[in-house]
């Protein structure tokens, strides 16, 4: 299926208490351009988003944009500030020494000192947050895939009429081009009686100017090729993405195809179908750069 550069996707989820949201939207681009905004505690997953937008997409530029909490997964960890617990104590005990107290402490009373218990949150699993991250970006690159299908269905519909248009031109190029060399034998005619009057018209040199004229006229071939390149052009778009730069050097051909037509033609009629195809073709190559 013919995908289209231009779309967006999103998807929240949760796995190993690892809440993420991640959105993503691309607009049109040459080759393929990803840039992606993590959280600076989660940047070891950048690459591996980079690879899994890689696999759905050949050229755009896409910009990710993730959010990680990981609050719930973390661990509360209290320690013993050892070095600051034994300065109490020694106080303490100087202090009962001094001025002849009790100076027994218990572990409780210790604890209650200004930061001798620290409080600290384990570092979450690396892989436990790279897995979390991927399962969510999977979730929002069908989204985004789902968007990106149903857009480039528009466009090939869209395409499809416009080639249906071509080949109707061509059929009336191929009509009229006979008639253009029959009309000209007819006024080569006429006009040689009108200059030599009474004097016998020799027919053999009339059909020579006429045969000379006529392969000088003639666009079979480019009729030929055009209508190959046409039903290559319906091949590529059943085939599905990605096929925007194979399209696109078709397109180019096409309107070679034409644009030599055109400068061979003396016709008007001719001439007028040729600048109808070129505006068609013209039409189709705008919506190729919208595809993959």
């Amino acid at each position: 299926m013919i995908k289209s550069m231009t779309g967006y996707g999103g998807a929240k989820g949760e796995k190993n208490a690892i809440a993420v949201t991640v959105e993503m939207k691309s607009v049109n681009n040459r080759y393929l351009d990803v840039s992606v905004r993590l959280p600076r505690s989660c940047l070891f997953a950048e690459d591996a988003v980079r690879a899994a937008v890689a696999g759905h997409i050949t050229r755009g530029k896409v910009d990710v944009f993730v959010t990680v909490d990981t609050s719930a997964a973390e661990e509360v960890v209290v320690r013993l500030d050892e070095a600051l617990a034994s300065a109490y104590l020694k106080a303490v005990r100087e202090t009962a020494e001094t001025y002849g107290l009790d100076g027994s402490i218990s572990a409780l009373q210790l604890a209650r000192m200004p930061d001798v218990m620290i409080q600290e949150k384990s570092d979450t699993d690396r892989q436990v947050v790279s897995e979390a991250i991927g399962a969510v970006l999977e979730q929002a690159l069908e989204d985004f895939d789902a968007m990106r299908a149903r857009e480039g269905q528009k466009l090939a519909e869209d395409i499809g009429g416009k080639l249906d248009g071509l080949e109707a031109m061509v059929a009336q190029v191929e009509a009229r081009s006979p008639q253009t060399v029959a009309e000209y034998r007819s006024k080569l005619l006429a006009r040689m009686r009108e200059v030599l009057a009474d004097a016998s018209v020799d027919e053999s040199r009339i059909l020579q100017e006429a045969a000379i004229y006529a392969d000088k006229v003639a666009v079979d071939e480019e009729m030929v090729r055009l209508k190959s390149h046409i039903a290559q052009f319906r091949h590529l778009l059943a085939a599905g993405s990605p096929a925007g730069r194979k399209l696109d050097f078709l397109i180019q051909e096409m309107n070679r195809e034409a644009n030599t037509t055109g400068s061979k033609c003396a016709d008007a009629d001719i001439a007028k179908t040729v600048i109808d195809m070129k505006a068609e073709l013209e039409k189709i190559r705008e919506q190729i750069q919208n595809m993959e």
